[in-house]
C-alpha cells in the first residue's frame, strides 16, 4: 500500500501523552514509508521513527485559560511559523495528535490551502464545547477517534472519520507483571506501593505537586513501610518537582523518582494517585485502584467548571459512565482528603476485585491494531488523488 514516493509529512504533538500517541501512529506508517521525511513538533517517541521535531514539544504543553494566556505570544509565533514554513512545503499530510487549540486552529489554514490534514484523538466535545464540532470540520479531513462511541458523532457531522482504538490498550499488557516491575525498581515484593502521577505538564506539577506529595506524607504517618513511586516525564519536569517540594518543606518526604518510566510504576503500584488526564486511563489499563485529582489556577476553574456536559473529568469514569474511582478536583483536593481516598484504594479488597473486572471490560472494548489502522487511513489520505480533495 506503500505510494510511489516518498512524502514529507507534518506532525504536532504537544505533550508526552500525545508524542506516545503519535509514536504507536508512526510504527505503522514508518514501514509504509521508510524513506519519508517526518518533522514539526514531538518528542522522544516520534524520533525513535526517524521523526525531527522543529521546536521543543515542551514549548506546547501548557494547560489552563490563564496559563496559556501567559505563553501566549511565544505559543502563536511558533504556530505562525510553522504555519508559513508547511505552506512553503506542502507536505503530503499534516496530522495533529492531541493539542486541539494549538493543532485545530493550524489545520484550518492548511486544509484551506489544499493541504490534506487529520487529527489523531478528538477534543473531548461530548463532554464541553461540543459547538466546536464545526470548527473541526473546516479544519479536519480526515479524524481519528480513540473510543468507540465518538466515531458516530463524527459520522453523523460529515466528518471522515477512522476509530482505531486506544494505542495505550495496545501498549499496556491485558495482565502486567507486577512483580517483574518490583525488581526493576528495586522494590521489596510485600512492600504496600503507591505511585503519584502529579502531572507532566509543569504546569500541572505547578498546583499538584505540593498536595500530592502532602497526602503521601500523611499516608507515611499512617503506615511508615508504604513506598512511594514518581514517575516524571523528564529531567526538566524532576528538577521543578523537587524545587516546589524544598520551597513547601517536603523535600525529606522519602519518595523514588522514576524518568520516563511511568509504566513500571504503575506495573509496581497497590494503588495509585494520578492527575486527570491520559495517565488516568493508563492506570485503568493496568488495572489499579485509583484517586483522580486536579487542581489549577483559581481564576481558570472557576471558567471551566462551569462548561461541562457530564459530571465526570475522569478518563475512565466517562468510559464507565458512573463515579467508578474517586475524583477530588480544586479545593476537595486538599492533602488530607487525598490521603483519605488512597487509604481507601489500597485497603478495601472487594472494591479492588471490582475494578479489576471493570478495567479489564475497558481494556478489551478499547484495544485494536491501532498503528495499523491509522497508517491505513493516512495512505489513503495522501494517496487519494488531488481533484478529490
Amino acid at each position: 500500500m506503500a505510494s510511489s514516493a516518498e512524502p514529507t509529512l507534518a506532525l504536532v504533538a504537544g505533550e508526552s501523552s500525545g508524542d506516545l500517541l503519535a509514536g504507536r501512529l508512526l510504527a505503522g506508517l514508518r514501514p509504509l514509508l521508510p524513506h519519508a521525511h517526518l518533522h514539526g513538533i514531538g518528542g522522544p517517541d516520534m524520533a525513535s521513527h526517524g521523526f525531527v521535531s522543529d521546536w521543543p514539544m515542551e514549548k506546547l504543553a501548557v494547560r489552563g485559560v490563564f496559563e496559556v494566556l501567559a505563553h501566549y505570544r511565544e505559543i502563536k509565533g511558533i504556530q505562525t511559523a510553522l504555519r508559513g514554513q508547511l505552506l512553503r512545503e506542502r507536505p503530503a499530510a499534516f496530522i495533529g495528535v492531541d493539542a486541539p487549540d494549538f493543532n485545530l486552529a493550524l489545520e484550518t489554514g492548511l486544509k484551506q490551502a489544499g493541504i490534506p490534514t487529520m487529527h489523531f484523538i478528538s477534543p473531548s466535545i461530548w463532554a464541553w464545547r461540543g459547538g466546536r464540532i464545526k470548527k473541526i470540520a473546516a479544519a479536519v479531513s480526515h479524524m481519528l477517534v480513540v473510543f468507540p462511541f465518538e466515531e458516530a458523532i463524527y459520522r453523523d457531522a460529515g466528518i471522515a472519520v477512522t476509530y482505531v482504538g486506544h494505542p495505550l490498550a495496545e501498549v499496556i499488557p491485558m495482565a502486567p507483571d507486577g512483580a517483574a516491575a518490583r525488581i526493576a525498581l528495586g522494590l521489596p515484593a510485600q512492600a504496600s506501593v503507591v505511585a503519584i502521577l502529579p502531572g507532566s505538564r509543569m504546569s500541572e506539577l505547578k498546583y499538584n505537586a505540593v498536595p500530592f506529595i502532602e497526602a503521601a506524607r500523611m499516608l507515611s504517618l499512617r503506615d511508615p513501610t508504604l513506598r512511594f513511586v514518581v514517575p516524571m516525564a523528564g529531567a526538566a519536569q524532576t528538577s521543578y518537582f523537587l524545587q516546589l517540594l524544598a520551597h513547601a518543606g517536603l523535600h525529606n518526604v522519602t519518595l523514588q523518582i522514576v524518568e520516563r518510566d511511568s509504566h513500571t510504576a504503575l506495573a509496581a503500584a497497590d494503588a495509585v494517585l494520578v492527575a486527570s488526564g491520559t495517565a488516568s486511563l493508563e492506570v485503568a489499563l493496568f488495572k489499579k485502584p485509583m484517586v483522580i485529582a486536579y487542581r489549577m489556577l483559581r481564576a481558570s476553574w472557576e471558567i471551566l467548571r462551569h462548561l461541562g456536559y457530564q459530571p465526570w473529568i475522569g478518563l475512565p469514569n466517562i468510559l464507565a459512565r458512573e463515579f467508578l474511582v474517586p475524583e477530588l478536583l480544586q479545593n476537595a483536593a486538599t492533602p488530607a482528603a487525598l490521603a483519605d481516598a488512597v487509604w481507601f484504594q489500597l485497603h478495601d479488597a472487594a472494591n479492588r476485585v471490582k475494578l479489576v473486572k471493570r478495567f479489564t471490560d475497558m481494556h478489551h472494548a478499547l484495544l485494536r491494531d491501532t498503528a495499523r489502522l491509522g497508517a491505513e487511513a493516512v495512505m489513503t489520505l495522501i494517496d487519494q488523488p488531488r481533484a478529490a480533495r
